[in-house]
């Protein structure tokens, strides 16, 4: 701890900053001859929260020549005091400033993380500039976000493209064995490790994404740390499965991570008796992007809930699909405590819903809505979308039509709750890697009036709250996402500008962006205009496991408004990820 409790009391939540969890690992043995500083452009309790850190930390710190530390963002008060004591953003493990480690990694969740990124750089004493690097450490990312790394390309070195479990063995290998030669020919020589993208030698070398095909043999981390104060996922998070077979066309996670992959329920019971033991955790989250699609979740909550519920554990599933939902799922996940179900029908008509290869009916809704309140459930929330493509006004009114449905249901099963049903409105926002990628996004006036015949709709629905996402920063998180290698300068001016910590309303300015986009010579209105299918992206060399060309059919069948299939168990749609989910 480099600040004195007197110093950290004038700091917003300063065990943020303290580090010695149960569970952190600290490393300073003769062994060790590459330091990894495993960072996260948001703050403690989001970076806490977030499994793949947790499961890369353990990876890193089971090499026996890698000492592994984390890093988060720290709130604008911690960044202040270490100005002003001038000191440097530093590790929680060891305190170890952000310049002396040897590599800089950070996990791309979200686009508009990337000021705080070069916010951190800047605190940590790392140049900003992969170009001007000489002795600073290499400094690399991943996540979701790496599918397009070109609006950071000139600040990073190499970025890691897919499931990190291997790759990051495997960097970490290469830049050890290089350690003797020039620093421009270590980091060039990253390309040749597979699935690491190289931005200094450009974009003719196509990259493909890495998958861990067997997740039972996949590491996972024994003992998770345990947080010093509540995280905002504060409970044991299974990993039941990654990718998805329902090929919605709007889901950028789903495109990027087939083919579709399953843990083992007796793998995941152990996890959970492991996890539950070591943190004291009073709940199990399922973690996948469907996991009713898992096969045998009923049998795998039921016995989650019958071992664990005389200790007073509840379930919990994130991710809920809505024709798949059930009573007695239902009745498993409340086994202990009824918290609210989460269900996504994404447009409010079967017409749109079909155009964004949702396929789920108004009956599937409402009879997952009737499986909820029967077993006791008092609130169910609602995810939609707007400005989706081809969207109407009439879809917006049936959004309003689901919710007030829903409501009335609850009042009849009884509910006493004062709401029933929370709606949550997000902008449509097109991601590389899908088949609406070259879709326009909404402008700003037809997003609010949309937004306005639902909340008017609904104006004297009591049970009901409708929550709305800001416009203005799915535009910015439009601009970034498909933005090329010239929206780096607008990253840069935003930085300069004062941007960082975006993810939080108290920090995010659209009028920075608009200003830091004008700065560089774009328009970031200009961000939201319909893509040629024939030219070119920024992303085009990143190459996930489902190819172009099946991306173009499906937005094809999109315009005629044709579904396709669920693909596991159905004919092969050839999509390219060679999954043999096909039955």
């Amino acid at each position: 701890m480099l600040l004195s409790p007197h110093d950290l009391l004038r700091v917003r939540k300063p065990a943020r900053y303290v580090g010695g969890e149960l569970g952190a690992v600290v490393r300073n043995d003769d062994a060790i001859r590459l330091r990894f500083a495993l960072c996260f452009p948001d703050v403690y309790e989001i970076a806490m929260s977030h499994l793949g850190s947790q499961i890369l930390y353990s990876v890193l710190n089971c090499l026996p020549r890698v000492a592994c530390e984390r890093v988060h963002a720290p709130w604008p008060d911690y960044a202040d005091l270490l100005r002003e004591k001038r000191l440097r953003l530093h590790s929680l493990e060891t305190g170890r400033p952000l310049h002396e480690f040897d590599i800089v990694g950070f996990s791309l969740q979200t686009e508009t993380c990337y000021p705080t990124v070069l916010w951190m750089l800047d605190l940590g004493g790392v140049k900003q500039e992969a170009g001007d690097r000489e002795d600073d450490p290499l400094v690399i990312v991943g996540g979701p976000c790496a599918v397009n790394p070109e609006p950071l390309a000139p600040f990073i070195d190499a970025a890691v493209v897919g499931d990190g479990e291997d790759v990051i063995v495997e960097l970490c290998d290469a830049w050890l064995a290089s350690a003797h030669r020039p620093r421009a020919e270590r980091v060039a020589d990253l390309a040749g490790v597979e699935s690491v993208y190289v931005p200094a030698l450009g974009t003719d070398r196509g990259v493909r994404m890495r998958k861990v095909r067997d997740l039972d043999a996949a590491p996972y981390p024994r003992r998770p740390i345990l947080p010093h104060i509540e995280a905002v996922h504060d409970r044991v998070t299974l990993e039941i499965a990654r990718g998805c077979t329902r090929g919605c066309r709007f889901c950028q996670a789903g495109a990027i991570d087939r083919p579709a992959r399953f843990r083992s329920a007796d793998t995941l019971k152990a996890r959970a008796r492991e996890h539950l033991a070591a943190t004291g955790h009073e709940e199990v989250s399922l973690l996948s992007l469907s996991a009713a699609d898992y096969p045998g979740i009923e049998d795998l909550c039921h016995d989650l809930a019958a071992e664990h519920a005389d200790a007073g554990v509840g379930l919990a599933l994130p991710s809920t699909r809505v024709d798949a939902f059930s009573v007695s799922l239902a009745k498993s996940i409340g086994a202990v405590r009824r918290s609210g179900i989460t269900l996504a029908p994404e447009a409010g008509t079967q017409r749109l819903r079909d155009v964004v290869n949702k396929q789920v009916s108004d009956a599937d809704i409402m009879a997952a809505a009737e499986a909820a309140f029967a077993s006791g459930f008092e609130l169910v929330k609602l995810y939609f979308m707007l400005g989706l493509p081809t969207e109407t006004d009439e879809d917006a009114e049936g959004i309003a039509d689901i919710i007030a449905r829903i409501a009335e249901l609850g009042r009849r099963h009884g509910s006493r709750r004062g709401k029933i049903v929370t709606a949550s409105l997000a902008a449509f926002v097109p991601k590389p890697h899908t088949p609406f990628q070259w879709e326009a996004q909404a402008d700003g006036e037809t997003l609010d009036r949309r937004r306005r015949i639902v909340t008017d709709a609904l104006r004297r629905e009591r049970r009901a709250a409708v929550h709305w996402h800001d416009p203005g920063r799915a535009l910015l998180e439009c601009a970034l996402a498909r933005g090329g290698r010239e929206t780096a300068e607008a990253v840069r001016q935003a930085y300069l500008l004062g941007a960082r910590l975006d993810g939080w309303d108290e920090c995010f300015s659209s009028d920075v962006w608009v200003e830091a986009f004008r700065r560089a010579g774009l328009d970031l209105n200009d961000a939201a205009r319909a893509l040629d299918p024939a030219v070119m992206l920024p992303w085009d060399h990143i190459r996930t496991a489902v190819s172009k060309e099946f991306l173009l059919r499906e937005a094809e069948r999109a315009r005629q408004g044709l579904t396709t299939a669920d693909c596991a168990g159905v004919r092969c749609h050839g999509c390219g990820a060679g999954c043999n989910m096909a039955g």
